[in-house]
């Protein structure tokens, strides 16, 4: 047997008494390059990393190994259950671009199964020419399984970012949505005051005693018959074979979001994954069975406090595998920002591999990820809480103007306000204040209450601590990373427009960024460093940042994929699809993306603004937009009669999600801009 070890980061030591882990770890090829015992705190991405509660499992682990990808792809997973999903095909464009900064590391993993760019295995999903990009950012199907009709609002209010769909935008108030929920005590905690009811993190000790008692799930069972360079290896051949380990696994989805994340399921049912989803019972997601997209949904009282959702979701899944549908739990997942800490607690308490819960609540609040940064010395805004009015004379002074006000908490843009001077402040505070203290949870996103007399007050619960912090100036940036092995495997850097102030509401994105080279790879380091500093190891991340007179500047740590058009601009520009390495992560699979060598298409997306208020009387805007050149596709995000806010009423409401393609970024921009100035809208 190889010596072995796990990284004390990682919550677990050497125990050579636990037969099951050694055998396993030495399967997959723990000792360094240089013949040593450390793994450097990757081994094995932490898939031990947490307590298991499963149905007993008698089968011993064999580490006999295969000796090469055909025997690999051959490898059956045992008792997965006899549900098959039923996918549909995917397919791709293939254009190029003038310029570029690689998303992938310089140092490439050796690879024992071929060169990196050869074409793909057998069974990998093909690249074909044609224009595909289905962008759904609101849920404009007013006949999907379990949707109710829409109610029109007024009086104008502001708009709510969804924020329980990984950072997409809901329609506005009145908008196409499902009808507010009567209660939602989930939502408002992990909203407003995350991680609210749900458990506290488990201490390490207890980590490393209940570690011992698990036994290994269907996946790592396969992973140990695998060398580790096989499965390391940066190639197509090795991400077929990736995707070939991942078919048949029971994955448990923490919310299913809103009708726009439909695609995750399908890419996962395309995979042969086997999809749990856990959600209320009146989800849309629901009708996902019938369909053959999903295994099972586990209806659960979403109106709950977390703690009793937490309790419910975990004995559903601990009796997943008793009925020969699926398999156990091989692991949890979730593209929803207001679940990611449900699913992080999922994880550690069933002992799937997953986010630590510390991690992710620190990530989530805004004060301890910058205290995070300024322990790791990365650059940190100055910046003061704010607990009560007394404190805004020395919050002021120490951190200048302008500055921003914002929650402490996951409050998406509601409350975040900018603040040029100290006569403001006092001011700014009493209407950020009353803002989150009137604000209503309705349909997973804060909005304004609207007389109905449905949704939770956030104000019952909210904390109202807020943060001032240094104002940043300079280009906007999104930074898409895949960590694995507590190393980036793939980032990917995109602009982001100047925001409608003094709201920070989005305006346009482009990929790839057009940035200098110099100015993309200092974004990206520090990106993947304020992943590291907040304790993350694997996983798939969105992340915000700055370049600002003074060089890189975090806003935010996303630990989830980003919403509305991330995933479709990572696949179409780069290759790389962020669902398919989320899901290798939730699985503790080793994710290495593949990306091209060049961007296959430039691409330009818009969120419109309302420039005034007042009710919308047609969207032939939009409908004309979308047969111009170069336009791939308009989406409007509101409907006729909707009533829509302009930003001197208060926040803007998105109007329409305008997305158009060149082979240049610069071209790319150049059309978008215009046609957005060229949009003309009729309001009543």
């Amino acid at each position: 047997l190889k010596p072995f070890c796990f990284s004390a980061s990682q919550g677990v030591h050497a125990d050579l008494s636990n037969s099951l882990q050694l055998l396993h770890h030495s399967a997959m090829g723990a000792t360094s390059s240089k013949g040593g015992s450390s793994c450097g705190g990757s081994c094995c991405d932490g898939l031990w990393s947490r307590t298991r509660r499963r149905p007993a499992r008698t089968r011993q682990l064999s580490v006999d190994q295969v000796s090469s990808l055909q025997e690999a792809l051959l490898l059956d997973r045992p008792d997965e259950g006899k549900w098959q999903p039923s996918p549909t095909a995917a397919r791709a464009p293939s254009l190029s671009a003038a310029y570029w900064a690689s998303p992938m590391p310089r140092v490439m993993v050796p690879s024992p199964i071929g060169r990196a760019g050869a074409t793909a295995a057998a069974g990998a999903p093909e690249l074909g020419d044609a224009m595909e990009f289905d962008l759904i950012i609101a849920d404009l199907d007013r006949d999907a399984p379990h949707h109710r009709q829409p109610r029109a609002v007024e009086p104008p209010a502001a708009s709510a970012p969804d924020a329980a769909a990984g950072g997409a935008r809901a329609p506005p108030s009145g908008g196409r949505r499902e009808l507010p929920r009567a209660r939602s005590k989930f939502a408002v905690e992990q909203l407003v005051a995350s991680p609210g009811s749900l458990p506290k993190p488990m201490y390490p000790d207890d980590r490393e005693a209940l570690l011992r008692s698990v036994g290994p799930t269907p996946t790592f069972e396969m992973l140990a018959k695998v060398p580790r360079t096989m499965l390391e290896a940066q190639t197509e051949e090795a991400q077929a074979l990736r995707r070939s380990l991942v078919r048949g696994a029971t994955v448990v989805f923490a919310s299913a979001g809103y009708p726009g994340k439909r695609f995750i399921f399908e890419r996962a049912a395309q995979l042969g994954i086997k999809s749990v989803v856990i959600d209320h019972p009146d989800s849309w997601s629901r009708g996902l069975v019938e369909e053959g997209i999903i295994a099972k949904f586990l209806p659960v009282d979403m109106s709950q406090s977390s703690e009793d959702v937490f309790r419910e979701s975990l004995a559903l899944i601990s009796q997943l595998g008793k009925d020969d549908v699926t398999g156990a739990a091989d692991g949890i997942a979730t593209f929803v920002e207001l679940s990611v800490p449900l699913a992080a607690r999922l994880a550690e308490a069933l002992g799937l591999p997953g986010y630590r819960p510390e991690s992710v609540d620190s990530a989530r609040d805004k004060y301890r990820t910058r205290a995070a940064l300024q322990r790791a010395g990365l650059p940190t805004p100055r910046n003061m809480l704010i607990r009560q009015a007394s404190d805004l004379a020395a919050a002021g002074s120490h951190v200048g103007f302008p500055a921003v006000l914002k929650p402490v908490s996951g409050a998406a843009s509601l409350g975040v306000k900018k603040v040029n001077a100290m006569h403001e402040l006092e001011a700014c505070y009493r209407d950020v204040i009353a803002e989150l203290s009137s604000l209503v949870v309705s349909s997973g996103a804060l909005a304004k209450p609207d007389g109905s007399g449905l949704g939770v007050h956030a104000g019952d619960v909210v904390d109202l601590t807020v943060l001032l912090e240094q104002y940043l100036d300079g280009k906007e940036v999104d930074v898409d990373i895949v960590m694995s092995g507590g190393e980036w495997r793939y980032a990917s850097v995109s602009d982001n427009g100047p925001t409608e102030e003094p709201y920070f509401n989005e305006t346009w994105g482009l990929f790839p960024s057009k940035l200098p080279k110099a100015e993309q790879k200092a974004l990206k380091e520090l990106a993947v460093n304020c992943v590291k500093a907040l304790g993350f190891f694997s996983g798939v991340f969105h992340v915000e940042c700055k370049y600002t007179s003074t060089g890189p500047q975090l806003i935010e740590v996303n630990a989830r994929m980003g919403g509305g058009p991330m995933r479709e601009c990572n696949r179409l520009v780069w290759g790389v699809d962020l669902v398919e390495e989320a899901l290798f992560c939730a699985l503790g699979i080793p994710a290495r993306p593949v990306p091209t060598p060049k961007p296959k298409i430039c691409i330009a997306y818009y969120f419109v603004n309302a420039r005034k208020s007042g009710k919308l009387r047609s969207t032939a805007p939009f409908e004309k937009l979308s047969s111009r050149p170069g336009v791939m596709h308009c989406d409007p995000l509101v409907a006729v009669g909707d009533y829509v806010t302009g930003s001197a009423d208060g926040m803007p409401t998105w109007l329409c999600q305008l997305v158009v393609h060149d082979e240049n970024p610069e071209k790319a921009l150049d059309i978008l801009l215009r046609l957005e100035s060229e949009l003309e809208v009729e309001l009543d």
